[in-house]
């Protein structure tokens, strides 16, 4: 994240040296775009005016630790990711180096276990029984196991071959799992790891923030996002808080049908609320934005999806804290 932070510093720089010097600079970060926004925020502190982040993966580095519950629990149930046939690796490092495997061959193991990419109807019930045990610990819905899974493989491969020097920034030696038809008996089979210090120091700085935002911060998040979930949010608030920043931030909350993407009508009452933050030093209250996409976009109320009654949680209450 920190490499891209910088190139996003450089393309600016570009931009000011080359076209003009803009009259304000706002710094856009969605999905996990969002965490190279921190970082390029807190590294480049005097280049942006404002900031939006949608979607966003905000809460560090503990955003990540769920998908090695998905593989201890996955490894568990369904025994075929690696195959006792093939060479033993801890599953925090995703694949060892020089694996083959490709998300096509996970995507045909997590069906050939779980059933999951044909119909409930089509399913063993010992297929049923796995899959809503991994839905029910983990907290996913059913169409997000595969995809998840291949992060818990790839994404896991990617940072401790390139951002931890093979060393594991993931652990979970004190986690106890919930949600299964028997929690003691599942907490004592699942394999279990030690993070090593070194290697969450070294991905912390490449990819964690302290709240230490000095301008305005606008984050707005999708209820059932299953991709980054939204109570990711709620650790953002207590980083910026924490910074003493809190009064820089404002949330809201919609209901879109998809991760990433939140809809049309949601994004001009984002940018606009934070251009007049900026320029006119007008707050803007989380009621405003429901009201003002509904005045730009009559035609297409439905898409106003903005969520004022929502109730934040912990992060701890989606994924067990280490």
């Amino acid at each position: 994240m920190t490499t891209a932070a910088e190139d996003t510093e450089r393309v600016r720089r570009i931009f000011v040296d080359h076209v003009a010097k803009p009259r304000q600079t706002l710094l856009h970060g969605q999905t996990w775009g969002a965490m190279v926004a921190t970082r390029a925020a807190e590294m480049y502190p005097k280049a942006w005016d404002e900031i939006l982040l949608t979607s966003g993966v905000v809460a560090g580095p503990a955003a990540y630790d769920f998908r090695l519950d998905l593989r201890v629990l996955y490894r568990h149930l369904c025994n075929n990711h690696p195959r006792p046939t093939e060479a033993s690796y801890p599953l925090w490092m995703g694949l060892p180096p020089g694996a083959s495997l490709t998300q096509t061959d996970v995507a045909a193991r997590a069906d050939e276990c779980l059933g999951v990419r044909r119909p409930a109807a089509q399913r063993t019930p010992e297929q049923a029984r796995r899959l809503r045990t991994i839905t029910d610990v983990i907290r996913i819905p059913e169409n997000s196991v595969i995809g998840h899974l291949n992060w818990g493989t790839f994404t896991l491969q990617d940072v401790v071959q390139r951002r931890t020097e093979g060393m594991s920034p993931f652990g979970n030696e004190n986690v106890r799992y919930s949600g299964s038809p028997d929690d003691a008996a599942l907490n004592a089979a699942v394999l279990r790891y030690r993070a090593d210090p070194r290697a969450l120091t070294r991905f912390a700085a490449d990819t964690d923030h302290r709240g230490n935002f000095k301008v305005p911060v606008l984050a707005t998040h999708g209820i059932n996002d299953s991709t980054v979930f939204v109570e990711g949010q709620d650790t953002f608030c207590q980083r910026m808080q924490n910074a003493g920043n809190g009064a820089r931030l404002v949330q809201t909350f919609v209901d879109p049908p998809e991760h990433s993407y939140l809809g049309d009508a949601i994004y001009p009452p984002l940018f606009e609320a934070l251009l007049r933050w900026v320029e006119h030093d007008e707050k803007p209250a989380p009621q405003g934005f429901a009201q003002r996409c509904l005045a730009l976009q009559p035609a297409v109320a439905v898409e106003c999806r903005y969520l004022l009654d929502f109730q934040l949680k912990p992060l701890s209450s989606r994924i067990p804290a280490r």
